[in-house]
C-alpha cells in the first residue's frame, strides 16, 4: 500500500507532536496583519496621494533631511556605544560575584519601566549646565543638554538593557571550560576573547544592536527634554512628524513617516543578513 502511494505521488504530512498547527498559523498571520501590516500599509497608501513629486519635494527638503540625518546617525552612535558597554555589563554580571550585583542587575532593566518623559527630564536636569553633570563639563566646553550630543545620552540609556539582555543569557550558557582549555593550548586572555568568546557571541551582539537601533530611532519622549527641538540642529524626524500632524499637515507627516520605514526596513534587513552570515560562519544555532 505504502509503494503505491508513493507511486502514484500521493504524499501525507507527518502528524506533528504538538496539534494545531494551522490554528494557530491563521491566528498568528490575521494578528500581525491587523497589528502591523494594515497599519504600515496605511502609512505607504497617505503618502501615495502626495505624488511622487510632492514626495520627493518632502524627502529632500532641508529640514526633513537634517532631521532624518540626526535621528538615524544619533541612533547608529548610540547602538554602537550600547554594544561595548552592553556587552561589558552582561560579561560582569555573568563571570563576576559582588555585593550589590542583585540590584546592579535590576537597575540594567529601568529604562524598560521608567516612562520615558521621567527619562527625558531627568537627564535634561542632570546634563542641563547648573545640573550634577553638566555643570562639571562647562568648564571644559562640553555642551550635552539641548544639543545633539544629549540626543545620543538619551538613547544610550533607553537602549542598553537591550544589548545586555541580549547576551547575558548566552554568556550564561558558555561552556568555561573551552576558555580553559584555550589557556592550556597557550592562548593569551586576549586571544581568547577575540577568538573564543566573542566569535561565539557575535550572533547575540548583532540583535542587540538591532534591538537598541530600532528601539532608538523610534524614540520620543526622552528626547525631546533633552534635544533643544532646534530644527536644522537638534530636532529628531518623529518630533517632526508631530509638528507635521499639529500643522494638520498629514500626507507631510506620513510622507516623512513613510521614509522612516523604508530606511529602517534597510538598515534592519542587511543586520538580519549579518546575523544569517555570523550563524553560518560561526555555528550559531539559536
Amino acid at each position: 500500500m505504502t509503494t503505491l502511494v508513493a507511486a502514484q505521488g500521493w504524499h501525507f504530512r507527518k502528524p506533528s507532536v504538538i496539534p494545531g498547527f494551522g490554528l494557530t498559523l491563521g491566528f498568528t498571520v490575521a494578528y500581525l496583519t491587523l497589528i502591523i501590516l494594515i497599519p504600515l500599509s496605511g502609512v505607504a497608501w497617505r503618502s501615495m496621494e502626495l505624488g511622487w513629486a510632492e514626495f520627493w519635494a518632502i524627502a529632500t527638503d532641508e529640514r526633513t533631511v537634517r532631521a532624518l540625518r540626526i535621528s538615524f546617525g544619533a541612533s547608529l552612535i548610540a547602538a554602537m556605544v550600547n554594544v561595548v558597554f552592553g556587552t561589558l555589563v552582561a560579561w560582569v554580571l555573568v563571570r563576576y560575584r559582588f555585593p550589590g550585583r542583585r540590584i546592579v542587575d535590576a537597575a540594567v532593566d529601568l529604562p524598560f519601566a521608567l516612562p520615558t518623559a521621567v527619562a527625558g527630564i531627568s537627564l535634561a536636569s542632570i546634563y542641563a549646565p547648573n545640573g550634577w553633570v553638566g555643570q562639571l563639563l562647562a568648564p571644559l566646553g562640553i555642551k550635552v543638554a539641548f544639543t545633539p550630543l544629549g540626543i545620543v545620552i538619551a538613547l544610550i540609556f533607553i537602549g542598553l538593557p537591550f544589548v545586555v539582555r541580549t547576551v547575558q543569557p548566552l554568556l550564561e550558557d558558555m561552556d568555561r571550560e573551552v576558555e580553559e582549555a584555550a589557556a592550556t593550548l597557550g592562548a593569551s586572555r586576549f586571544q581568547t576573547i577575540c577568538r573564543v568568546i566573542l566569535p561565539g557571541i557575535a550572533p547575540a551582539v548583532l540583535t542587540g544592536f538591532a534591538l537598541a537601533f530600532a528601539r532608538a530611532v523610534g524614540e520620543y519622549g526622552s528626547v525631546i527634554f533633552i534635544a533643544g527641538n532646534i530644527p536644522y540642529v537638534s530636532e529628531i524626524a518623529p518630533l517632526l512628524i508631530v509638528i507635521r500632524l499639529e500643522e494638520f499637515n498629514y500626507a507631510g507627516a506620513t510622507a516623512i513617516a513613510a521614509i522612516m520605514l523604508v530606511i529602517s526596513f534597510a538598515m534592519l534587513f542587511a543586520i538580519n543578513l549579518i546575523q544569517a552570515w555570523s550563524r553560518r560562519r560561526f555555528g550559531y544555532v539559536g
